[in-house]
């Protein structure tokens, strides 16, 4: 045989493999997030015009500064264009989180952080918005007034929210991620993260936020979608690509939330000969149990799949003790609570807030999960758990007699009678009702049988009608209690204050912001200060009427404070300020945004004389 026909074989095979790394490194292009330094090699035809569109509206959120029953600082001024954008400053016709820094993990009225969260999940709140049109996206710009860079995560759904048809699938893919950055100007600016091609096409658009970096209240105007009707279709052209980016198990699409194939892992039980235990069979039990406790709950899944050893100990329920399933919302759902009930047997802390949305939770499977695990259950988060209905609080209270912790934060969808059931509860010590429906009866209720409450959340309840019957309540039953939350509660007077202050010594943390009918004049702000020496956080956010008098009784009875917000305020001076700073060793915290008393220089002179204390002015442009 002539000696070109083997060298003709050596080329051929050459090119075939040259042809199949060129399109390996474009299906790879397709795949690469922000964090790699290469070029998009995406191209659109000039037929596949881009599609600009704001948001039409907001679908869901988690929690938001401002009322139910108004338009100020809450999540819905993210619909439709621009109201403050490019001005800074802050603004009411902006969207605002509840919470900012880390001070409201510093109160008393803090939960204990979940063992086992991976450390890639931090987001604190998030905000989904729909737009009219589904497009492939090639840009989300958000448009950011005060305060930016609370954003750390932008994912994609698949559903079609206006679509009359259920899906049959529904999908969730992380467009962008980052971990919390420190920004330094609080100017507003254009956010444009370099985001990663999807193979759907999508018209929800969900954002997560961590705020815990941040000075003062992020405030967000508008978010931008920029996409293509059609698909863009890949370029030959390839670009220089970082050599780290050619293995093999970089070509796998990472999961969006981290748990690749959560109900596979979760139900694999075939174990391969593989080589022996190594020195694991010469460890105690205990010990490996211990180093178990480390990893996050999809390498435990992981691990299981390796050995016989390892399989009985990542089995084992003492190490599902607390579970926290938050991080992993986008995947789970019914066959995934089936898959983890054998091993929930023990569960005592679990954390499904976010979770079940779109059907990926049943009634059905959610029940059939608490017969298993309720038991010995003692705290059970369920922010934004919008698949809960009554029945689900019916199974709660029958499932779970030794619950000790319950959160229903923003499960605004539950119907008022439902709350009817949580008085079955009768050891509940912390309760968090934040942007419910609870109404007065049911809450009456609650608070003549869970005498045992130390923590509880009233903030933002609009339908309740007589907040004065329920603080008269709350004093008379719930003598230990530490810590309540009446943000936003619409009717207490003075009345309601004094059988508060009367009925809970106790109390450490009041939150009374931005309730209109308290006035100073009656003395209700200086009878809470002689009543509750224990006080570390108080919040008068927006009461106008706080004056002198009501500081300097802090001062001289409530040395233990830490927490002070008098935001809006005009009758408050600089020197009754200097007295609080004073008595008050431990103040870290002191909000006077828009006192009108206290301008920057009296501000700069207290933070030379105090500079331990967090001392916040804001402003409007």
């Amino acid at each position: 045989m002539s000696p070109v026909f083997p060298m003709l074989t050596v080329l051929t095979m050459f090119y075939y493999i040259c042809l199949r790394r060129r399109a390996r490194t474009a299906t790879r292009g397709e795949m690469m997030n922000s964090h790699r330094t290469t070029e998009s090699n995406s191209r659109t035809s000039p037929l596949n015009a881009e599609v600009v569109q704001y948001a039409k509206e907001v679908v869901d959120f988690s929690s938001h500064y401002g009322s139910e029953n108004s338009m100020s600082y809450t999540m819905w001024n993210l619909a439709g264009v621009p109201n403050v954008f490019p001005s800074s400053g802050d603004f009411t016709q902006t969207a605002v989180f509840r919470t900012y820094g880390t001070w409201w993990d510093q109160c008393p009225s803090a939960s204990l952080p979940f063992k086992r969260t991976p450390p890639n999940f931090q987001s604190q709140d998030y905000v989904e918005l729909a737009f009219e049109q589904q497009v492939y996206p090639t840009a989300v710009h958000v448009l950011e007034t005060y305060h930016p860079g609370a954003v750390i995560r932008i994912l994609a759904c698949s559903a079609n929210p206006y679509s009359p048809i259920p899906p049959a699938e529904v999908r969730w893919e992380i467009l962008w991620s980052e971990k919390p950055t420190k920004v330094n100007a609080s100017q507003a600016r254009q956010f444009k993260p370099c985001i990663k091609q999807m193979n759907f096409p999508t018209n929800l658009i969900r954002l997560e936020v961590n705020s815990s970096l941040l000075d003062y209240y992020t405030e967000l105007d508008a978010v931008v979608l920029h996409g293509t009707k059609d698909k863009p279709v890949l370029s030959l052209k390839t670009s220089l690509i970082d050599m780290n980016d050619l293995e093999d198990d970089d070509y796998e699409e990472k999961d969006v939330c981290g748990m690749d194939s959560l109900n596979k892992k979760l139900s694999s039980t075939a174990l391969g000969e593989g080589p022996n235990n190594g020195y694991f069979d010469k460890l105690p039990y205990e010990l490996i149990q211990l180093i178990l406790n480390h990893l996050t709950l999809p390498d435990l899944c992981r691990l299981a799949q390796t050995c016989k050893l390892l399989n009985q100990h990542c089995c084992d329920p003492l190490q599902y003790t607390h579970l926290n399933l938050q991080p992993y919302w986008a995947k789970l759902n019914d066959t995934s609570l089936e898959f983890l009930q054998p091993r929930c047997t023990l569960v005592q802390w679990l954390n499904l807030s976010w979770t079940g949305n779109r059907g990926f939770i049943s009634v059905a499977g959610f029940g059939r999960f608490l017969k298993v695990c309720g038991s010995e259950l003692v705290r059970l988060e369920l922010s934004c758990s919008h698949f809960l209905n009554e029945t689900c609080l019916e199974i709660i209270s029958e499932m779970c007699p030794n619950l000790q912790d319950l959160n229903l934060s923003s499960c605004d969808k539950l119907p008022p009678q439902a709350f009817n059931h949580i008085a079955k509860l009768c050891g509940l010590r912390r309760l968090v009702l934040y942007r419910t429906k609870v109404e007065q009866t049911a809450l009456l209720s609650i608070l003549n049988f869970c005498s045992e409450l130390q923590h509880l959340s009233l903030g933002s309840c609009v339908m309740i009608e007589d907040y004065d019957v329920i603080a008269s309540m709350i004093g008379a039953k719930c003598k230990k209690l530490r810590t309540l939350d009446l943000w936003r509660c619409k009717n207490i007077t003075e009345n309601g204050i004094a059988e508060l202050a009367s009925g809970c010594p106790l109390l450490e943390e009041l939150d009374l912001g931005w309730c209109p009918t308290l006035q100073s004049s009656t003395g209700c702000f200086a009878r809470l200060a002689r009543q509750l020496p224990n006080l570390q956080k108080l919040f008068l956010t927006a009461n106008r009427s706080v004056c002198d008098t009501d500081i300097e009784e802090l001062a001289c009875n409530c040395s233990r404070l830490r927490q002070l917000d008098i935001l809006g305020t005009r009758m408050v001076s600089p020197a009754s300020l200097r007295k609080l700073l004073e008595s008050c060793k431990d103040l870290s915290l002191l909000d006077v945004s828009f006192c009108s008393q206290i301008d920057n220089r009296a501000v700069l002179e207290l933070n030379v004389s105090f500079p331990k204390v967090f001392i916040k002015k804001s402003f409007t442009q």
